[in-house]
Order: structure tokens, then sequence, then C-alpha cells
């Protein structure tokens, strides 16, 4: 081998300077004061970004969900800050506090204990708050578990929404996904283990046999994605549902196509503020659908509604 032969350890040697280089002069550079909300790993430390290290690195204080679990996170990168808690249930009281410290000066923090904060998560009531104080607030981007399942899901990306969280009763969930139901764009919904293949089952139910995505343990060891249409994707995961954190990503419905879940869907929202008639002959309307179609819909929901 010749003395210019590049070597296989010459890459990672460059990498590993320029990164260093990258971090040291990150953390060298001050960090105004203001709110700060920092993205951090949803799985892997290794998607903790530079910027987020010297922002936590440099915060007075770091507002989290759970002061234990952000710990392994503090504790692994070295952050001194003190962690304080900020969720649902003390943000009322905290907001004063967090407003006291920044108008003093201070370099504040808000994590949540995975991905983004405020997505899904507590604090958009203190953004607000910050926001009218006349203080600065900046986002730290970095991981999002929604995001990271819908470019790997295959589904249309151009133009999508995401619903967060569905609704723990499978009542209230499917009430949800009617609302959902003619929505012309790919929907990213959280859910938690256990009631994952239930979900999926209700998507195949009220929205239709639309191609879904199932991903689990995003970036972690065992991640995985599971697709196909809602009604082979229930089944299997009603087999063995897997254990996880996990995001359902469902494609649009057919353009073009309007389906009995979409006209049931507006029926319902019509038929609580109009007669049965009048509702099925607006929501034709509204859908371009045979008046007939809508009606003999509208009468099926009658008969439901009067069972129940």
């Amino acid at each position: 081998m010749s003395a210019d032969t590049p070597t296989s350890s010459a890459p990672t040697s460059t990498t590993l300077v320029r990164t260093t280089e990258a971090l040291r002069a990150a953390l060298a550079k001050p960090v105004a004061a203001g709110l700060y909300l920092v993205a951090t790993p949803i799985g892997n430390l290794g998607d903790m970004t530079l910027r987020a290290i010297a922002t936590l690195a440099a915060a007075d204080v770091i507002y989290c969900e759970d002061t234990r679990h952000s710990r392994t996170l503090a504790t692994h990168f070295g952050f001194s800050a003190p962690l304080k808690p900020y969720h649902e249930h003390n943000g009322e009281a905290a907001r004063p506090y967090i407003l006291d410290a920044l108008a003093a000066g201070k370099r504040i923090a808000l994590i949540s204990d995975a991905g983004m904060p405020l997505i899904s998560d507590p604090g958009y009531k203190l953004v607000r708050a910050v926001i009218d104080a006349g203080h600065v607030v900046s986002c730290v981007p970095g991981a999002s578990a929604g995001l990271a399942a819908l470019t790997i899901s295959g589904l249309p990306t151009d133009c999508f929404l995401f619903a967060g969280f569905m609704p723990h009763k499978a009542g209230a969930r499917a009430a949800r996904l009617r609302e959902l139901a003619t929505v012309d764009a790919t929907l990213i919904l959280y859910e938690a283990p256990g009631r994952v293949a239930a979900c999926v089952a209700d998507v195949a139910s009220v929205l239709g046999d639309r191609e879904v995505a199932v991903a689990r343990e995003l970036t972690k060891l065992h991640e995985a994605v599971l697709r196909g249409p809602a009604l082979d994707v229930s089944a299997r995961l009603a087999r063995e549902e897997p254990p996880g954190e996990f995001v359902v990503v469902v494609a649009p419905p057919i353009s073009g196509v309007v389906t009995d879940e979409m006209i049931r869907a507006h029926l319902l929202t019509a038929m609580a503020e109009s007669s049965t008639r009048d509702a099925a002959q607006a929501v034709a309307e509204a859908l371009g659908v045979p008046r007939g179609r809508t009606y003999d819909l509208a009468l099926a929901l009658k008969r439901e509604k009067d069972v129940l």
C-alpha cells in the first residue's frame, strides 16, 4: 500500500476532529436570555444535536415533564443546570416563576420526555405567556416521532395532519376518526401500547381499508414498521401486539372517491342539526353524490341510533 493511499480510519478521524471542533464552537457561543424549546432524542441518544447540547449546557434551568426521566439525559451529557418539573398538573403554578426568571435575564430550557416539546406535550400556555410578556422564544429542533414515522411510512408526505393521541375509549376514538374521515391528507396518530391493534381496527372500520404504516420503537434497537391495508395490519396486530411506543400513519382518502365512511362522517354532523331528509340532501350536494345514496345511509344511521 502506498503512503498516499487512504486508509479506512482516515474519514473517521477527520469526522471526529471536525465534530469536536463544531461542538466546541457551539459551546463557546453565548446563549442569550430567553425560553428555549429543545428537542431531545426519541430513543437514540446519538440523535442529540450539537446545538441542543450547547443550549442545555448553557441553560440556567431546564424544565422537563419528568425530572427522573430527564436526569438520564442530563447525566449522559454532563448538564449541570437544575432540573425542574413542568407538566399539565403544575403548569399554572410554575409559569409565574419561569416568567420572573426570564425577566431577570435567565436562560430557560423546556424539554419533553422525548422529541419536540409541545407536540402532544404541555407547553403551549407557557409559550403564549412568554410571548405576551415580551421575552424571546427560540426553538432548537431535532427528533420527532411523528415526522420520523411519516418519512419511512411509504405514504404521501406532501400534505399531512398530525392528530396526536387518539381517545382511550372505543366510542370516542371512532368519533374522532369520523371527524378526520374527509381530511385530504396523510394522518399521523399516536397510540399507546396495548391499544394500537384496536386503533388500527377502528381506522379500517371508520376510514375504510386505507393503507397504513405502524411504526414502533423508532430509532431504537428494535425499530420496525408494519405496512399494508388497515384490515390486514389490524389482524396481524391482533394476533400478537408487540410492546413499544407506536405511531400510526394513515393514507389519505383516494382522490375523487367518496366512500360510505366519508358520507357517514358528514351525516353524523348534519343530522345533529337537521332532519334526516334535509341532512341527506345537504350532504349529497356537498359531496357531489346521489341523494338516494346519502338518504339510505342516513336512514341506516337513524336506525342504529334508535336501537341504542
